[in-house]
């Protein structure tokens, strides 16, 4: 039987780099830093980790890289009591050799599961059809389960549809699933159908402006960036959207919390990779202010952080509450 991972608040976190040298040409991993942060969040009461996704820049990084970041989070974690914390790694491919490559790579490593990306270089071209086969042969030979990571944004518009999702549910090795896309119906559909054993299948959204509505309605959580900066918050939605019976008082707090969330996430859509990391260097101390590898280089501008802070409120808002929050 394949281990299924855990409902909860997972977390695609940033890979940190170590300052620019002008001995290399692109800045080197920083493992330790990735380590500290990774023990924050777990400390923090986030379920698990999702390493070297798309926020992770997995595609930026080389092989041995990969490795080694992955192997020294899993010893990290080891070595502070996080024993057999939950990781997933991303597997961000075209190729279905090196997809296997990457899981074989990511199982020695000490992830517990895969996270391949949709294939869809060709776009429009990849058909469904095509797509339960992919993900079939993947899964049949991958050493750990995997997941179906669906982002459009990255993979030419492709849309994993909900008949597909029901297909490749029925395999003992396909786990769960992450929607990064904003068609809630497809995640509701997923969560509910009566066709998915939704213990062995875990739906997640890629979006914490979505984690109350769709974990009310039976999914299993989320894979949410903000959560790198805030994870005492996101957990404390989570919870709240999972309480039963959902009395009113606990509605009322939840329906607050997450309006407080969403607009705080709009710092999110609006940074993406280069503002999470903003935020993590700002509020946690961790990182630098260097952003990410070519095309990703750079940072905010100038007091952008500050401004969107001060002019929403929304940073402010929720920052007060991870303080409080902060076990």
């Amino acid at each position: 039987m394949a281990a299924i991972p855990p409902d909860g608040v997972f977390v695609p976190v940033p890979t940190f780099f170590k300052p620019a040298s002008k001995a290399s040409l692109q800045a080197a991993v920083d493992v330790e830093t990735q380590v500290a942060h990774s023990i924050h969040l777990a400390k923090c009461g986030i379920t698990g980790l999702v390493l070297l996704g798309s926020t992770g820049e997995a595609i930026a990084l080389s092989r041995s890289e990969r490795f080694d970041l992955v192997s020294g989070v899993r010893k990290g974690l080891d070595a502070a009591g996080f024993k057999d914390y939950p990781i997933m790694a991303g597997v961000l491919i075209n190729s279905l050799d090196e997809a296997l490559e990457w899981l074989g790579d990511f199982q020695k490593a000490g992830a517990q599961w895969g996270l391949v990306l949709t294939p869809g270089y060709f776009g429009p071209a990849v058909n469904q059809e095509n797509l339960v086969e992919y993900y079939t042969t993947v899964a049949d030979n991958s050493p750990i389960p995997i997941l179906i990571y669906n982002y459009p944004g990255v993979t030419n518009n492709i849309m994993v549809a909900p008949e597909t999702y029901v297909k490749l549910a029925a395999h003992p090795k396909i786990v769960g699933c992450k929607m990064s896309h904003g068609n809630v119906s497809h995640h509701v559909q997923m969560s509910l159908n009566p066709q998915i054993d939704t213990k062995n299948f875990r739906v997640y959204s890629g979006f914490g402006q979505q984690l109350g509505p769709i974990v009310v309605f039976g999914a299993a959580g989320v894979i949410d960036g903000l959560a790198a900066i805030y994870p005492a918050t996101v957990t404390r939605l989570f919870k709240l959207a999972s309480q039963r019976p959902l009395t009113d008082e606990t509605l009322k707090e939840l329906q607050e919390l997450q309006f407080i969330i969403s607009a705080a996430e709009e710092f999110v859509v609006k940074g993406g990779i280069v503002g999470i990391k903003e935020g993590v260097y700002r509020e946690l101390g961790m990182g630098t202010l260097e952003g990410g590898r070519l095309p990703l280089k750079g940072k905010l501008a100038d007091g952008e952080f500050e401004k969107w802070k001060s002019g929403t409120g929304a940073l402010v808002a929720i920052g007060t509450l991870e303080a409080k929050l902060k076990p």
